[in-house]
């Protein structure tokens, strides 16, 4: 049995999957042969951590670090500030009507990171507009002249795409999600351009992946909800960044400009709950272990991009094995805290084991 034991110590310690099948040497009985089948993953938890004026450290060590997982210490076994590792971006832009005064200043502000940030030959991006419908303009590419060709399409939601957004075999190839809702002059699937993003894109990536969403954060017409929005970013180790524009009142398609709503109650149309698309945002990032920021007059995109930036370039690499041998599948809480108590620590909050 020793040896059993210290095989699955160091299965443990392994940054793999294995199925392992063993049995106990020497002829015993059947019924007292032990079943050793053993998963074994790496979690891994990228961080940022500040002061409480908001500068980045980025001189701690493993040791300063408390991991847990569904409220049970763990120990880091892999550790790295690695700004080097490949990383994929994905752009994601609100092309709906509240936003249509803020694309050019989204577009130039853009450009700029993409050029900041991508390495030829090492890192990727692609760009996703989401309206009515959520629509890959660019596949993943290291082009920054493809990237910036997909740029120049941003605009506003085109009616005559709009009526024949259900008509199958258009557009890129990509996988869509019909804007559904009631809006038949408006929409925003957000959740849907999160989703599809992440789950057919970003999951098939390895490395550092992240995603930068600029939207007022309201949506109209998803199919998929904000839950499996924030879990297929999850499952698929992606961080989500929000940039939040306040919109301008958007075009509801029942008598003209209202407030994201059908008004007064009566007649054909249910009244629709207001939602805070700021709190929407910021739930994704927070979840995901990004941030959400805020354009104003203050803080515009270029300011904004910066920031995001140097985070990314500034990241600490923390990964462990859970203790548990089969920790169940589903999800899993993650809290990570640095030993000084004036230290914010941003990361995702838990993880989707597979087998689910």
């Amino acid at each position: 049995m020793a040896d059993i034991d210290r095989f699955r110590r160091n299965l443990r310690r392994s940054a793999l999957w294995f199925a392992v099948y063993a049995a106990l040497p020497g002829g015993l009985p059947a019924q007292q042969k032990p079943d050793l089948t053993v998963q074994v993953k790496v979690v891994n938890v990228p961080a940022t951590v500040r002061d409480k004026h908001g500068k980045i450290i980025h001189d701690l060590t493993k040791d300063d670090f408390i991991l847990e997982e569904d409220s049970r210490p763990q120990s880091i076994h892999y550790f790295s500030q690695e700004s080097d590792l490949p990383l994929t971006l994905g752009l994601l832009v609100d092309t709906s009507l509240s936003q249509r005064r803020v694309l050019d200043q989204e577009r130039t502000a853009s450009l700029s990171f993409l050029d900041d940030m991508l390495r030829p030959d090492k890192d990727l991006a692609f760009l996703i507009h989401f309206d009515f419908d959520a629509e890959l303009l660019e596949d993943l590419t290291d082009s920054r002249e493809k990237l910036r060709s997909a740029m120049d399409q941003l605009q506003g939601p085109d009616l005559d795409r709009q009526r024949g957004a259900n008509s199958p075999g258009t557009g890129t190839g990509y996988p869509r999600r019909r804007g559904g809702g009631s809006h038949s002059g408006g929409g925003t699937v957000l959740y849907d351009a999160v989703y599809l993003a992440s789950n057919e894109l970003m999951k098939k990536q390895t490395g550092r992946k992240a995603i930068v969403v600029l939207s007022d954060g309201v949506d109209h017409g998803s199919k998929e909800s904000l839950k499996d929005a924030i879990e297929a970013a999850q499952r698929a180790d992606t961080i989500v960044y929000s940039i939040y524009f306040k919109g301008d009142e958007p075009y509801t398609g029942f008598g003209g400009w209202g407030g994201g709503g059908h008004r007064g109650g009566r007649g054909r149309y249910p009244v629709e709950e207001q939602v805070d698309g700021k709190k929407v945002l910021e739930q994704i990032s927070k979840e995901t272990g990004g941030r959400l920021f805020e354009a104003s007059s203050k803080e515009s995109v270029s300011k904004i991009y910066s920031q995001i930036e140097e985070e990314l370039r500034n990241q600490y690499s923390l990964g462990y094995t859970p203790d548990r041998t089969d920790p169940g599948s589903g999800y899993h809480k993650i809290s990570l805290k640095t030993k000084q108590k004036d230290l914010v620590v941003q990361a995702r909050a838990g993880y989707y084991a597979t087998g689910r």
